[in-house]
């Protein structure tokens, strides 16, 4: 729902980056108090939409929208129905948030409100632990920088300490903790989980420049990398790969790319496929479908179904992503994921790798690794069969 206001463009900000940092913003703006109609269109308009909410945000940046009495009636109107509210506030008068869930400040705007320095970290953490009765709040939560996150109730505290990062830009943080926060405790998660889940995903974050999304294989990834490495997760779609390569190019990631049948996994192939992740930072690995295979190696092919084949892959340490291609050649989903290396095994040479040429045309390399003499699906098939 929108409310287009007389007189008040839409605000713009110009970040200016040194290198992947940023250096300073820029706003165009227009601040100052609405029209009171278009004050009561847009309560009513909110009012119409909280019974089908399962939580809402009150995200503050205290550009004239939440008023004293869009503030009231929004909370007073979400808590009947037993939705959680959060506030990300910028004014330093919490009283205009009274009877929310939680408010969410961060060290300078908690400091702000209570009238303190930011030194005292245990007297600024008593002070707001006043706040939470006062202005009947459940709970508070405050992000304090390099110490994490804390979730504060009247005599306990609980800390999530911030987990070590380079920080590239905080753009975005403050959101992405409060939109974590606000799923979690919409799916009923009790808030000390909430508040992890935040304090993890807020380090994704600021590891990235602008404003950027937090994915989630990188938060599955940050809780537990077995669950990242697991098949259900590293097994994905050709459109599911091209979001994933985006995000991973965004964060400056180097992509390397291989592709095979690996029909019955041998040593040659975990060989290949841990040389080839040393190239890059996340490796996809393209494998032929059941259907490609037989056009390629013949009726009798493959030993091993596709879907077996990729979970396999998948459980490798060296593989980020694993994905199934119908083609004869991979030509089509190289074009669609742009790699930064392409990896061949030693049969190959520079001249016969299919894709090769197009790597090379955006900036990329072709890389052929050796092979591990005697390994072979081939030779494989033949011990098995008797014939050697």
């Amino acid at each position: 729902m929108f409310v287009a206001c007389d007189g008040f463009p839409t605000i713009t900000k110009l970040r200016i980056l040194g290198g992947r940092q940023q250096m300073l913003r820029l706003d165009s703006e227009e601040l100052g108090d609405r029209r009171q109609a278009d004050y009561a269109r847009l309560i009513e308009g909110v009012l119409e939409q909280l019974p089908g909410c399962h939580a809402v945000v009150l995200s503050d940046y205290a550009k004239g929208v939440l008023t004293p009495e869009v503030c009231r009636a929004v909370i007073e109107r979400a808590r009947s129905l037993g939705i959680p509210v959060l506030v990300d506030p910028k004014c330093a008068d919490f009283a205009r948030y009274r009877g929310a869930t939680t408010i969410c400040p961060n060290l300078g705007e908690l400091a702000s409100a209570v009238r303190m320095g930011t030194a005292d970290l245990i007297a600024l953490l008593d002070a707001a632990e006043s706040m939470v009765p006062t202005f009947d709040l459940e709970f508070l939560i405050a992000t304090l920088s390099e110490k994490g996150i804390a979730l504060i109730r009247p005599g306990n505290r609980f800390i999530a300490p911030a987990v070590a990062r380079q920080v590239f830009d905080v753009c975005g943080a403050g959101d992405t903790v409060i939109a974590v926060l606000a799923l979690c405790l919409a799916s009923g998660l009790k808030p000390e989980t909430a508040v992890q889940l935040a304090n993890i995903a807020a380090g994704i974050v600021v590891g990235k420049v602008g404003t950027a999304p937090v994915e989630k294989h990188e938060l599955l990834a940050a809780l537990a990398p077995e669950i990242a490495l697991s098949a259900v997760d590293k097994v994905v779609s050709r459109s599911e790969l091209v979001s994933r390569v985006a995000q991973w190019k965004a964060n400056g990631e180097r992509v390397v790319f291989t592709n095979g049948c690996f029909d019955l996994l041998h040593i040659g192939h975990i060989t290949m496929l841990e040389q080839a992740h040393r190239f890059g930072d996340r490796l996809i690995v393209a494998i032929n479908s059941d259907a490609s295979v037989k056009e390629v190696k013949g009726p009798s092919r493959p030993i091993v179904a596709q879907r077996d084949r990729a979970r396999v892959l998948a459980a490798l340490a060296a593989v980020d992503a694993v994905v199934v291609f119908d083609e004869v050649t991979p030509l089509e989903l190289i074009a669609d994921t742009r790699p930064d290396v392409l990896v061949k095994g030693g049969d190959y040479n520079l001249d016969t790798v299919v894709g090769g040429k197009e790597v090379e045309s955006w900036g990329g390399q072709v890389k052929i690794v050796p092979l591990v003499e005697g390994c072979s699906t081939a030779q494989l098939i033949e011990k098995g069969s008797g014939k050697v």
